[in-house]
């Protein structure tokens, strides 16, 4: 089996992170910087954008979370919304991906046959760098999920970090030292989901 391949199947979600991590902040940034570079994007576009949270800036993401989804879930249902967030917070770092609007923007105006198209282009470039640094991640024994808490927390977390007017929210992808393996993956069968014309 490809190296490729074996990395692919190594990233899992894992919900349950314990607040430390194998390697250092410096590798870690490393990591993303590196991964965030090499990933393509719809004319070279280089759009995609990545904030790193550790410690207290982490600590304080999950907080502004927490708060703001207290304001719109029901008292019922917040105890197990509250536990999923404490979850995120006992993780060891957050990444904040982001599109960078105005350089969609810019090509809608350059290549006008092609406007529709660079928002949907934008958005798969993203999901590729979500998945290049989660694989990034688990390479180097760090668990990760994938959130989406953006509608919430955009305005929150402009304000908490100065960050450009310009970048939109996509995702966030809390991080950590794992703790338990998740349950064997069932997968659909493979003949149902490729066809080959040889």
């Amino acid at each position: 089996m490809s190296q490729t391949i074996q990395l692919l199947q190594n990233r899992r979600t894992h919900y349950i992170l314990a607040k430390s991590s194998p390697v250092s902040d410096a590798k870690i940034i490393e990591l993303v910087e590196e991964a965030l570079k090499h990933t393509p994007t719809a004319f070279n576009s280089q759009n995609g954008r990545v904030v790193i949270l550790l410690h207290n800036h982490h600590d304080k993401l999950w907080q502004m979370t927490h708060d703001a989804l207290k304001a719109v879930v029901p008292a019922d249902q917040f105890p197990a919304t509250a536990e999923k967030i404490t979850a995120f917070a006992d993780s060891y770092g957050t990444l904040l991906f982001f599109e960078d609007q105005a350089i969609i923007s810019n090509l809608q105006e350059q290549f006008p046959l092609y406007a529709h198209n660079f928002p949907v282009w934008s958005q798969q470039s993203n999901g590729i760098l979500q998945n290049n640094i989660w694989v990034a991640l688990a390479e180097v024994g760090l668990g990760a999920s994938l959130q989406h808490y953006s509608e919430l927390i955009e305005s929150a977390v402009r304000e908490a970090w100065q960050i450009p007017d310009e970048w939109k929210l996509v995702a966030q992808m809390p991080f950590g030292q794992i703790v338990s393996e998740p349950d064997e993956k069932q997968y659909q069968p493979i003949e149902q989901r490729v066809k080959v014309f040889a």
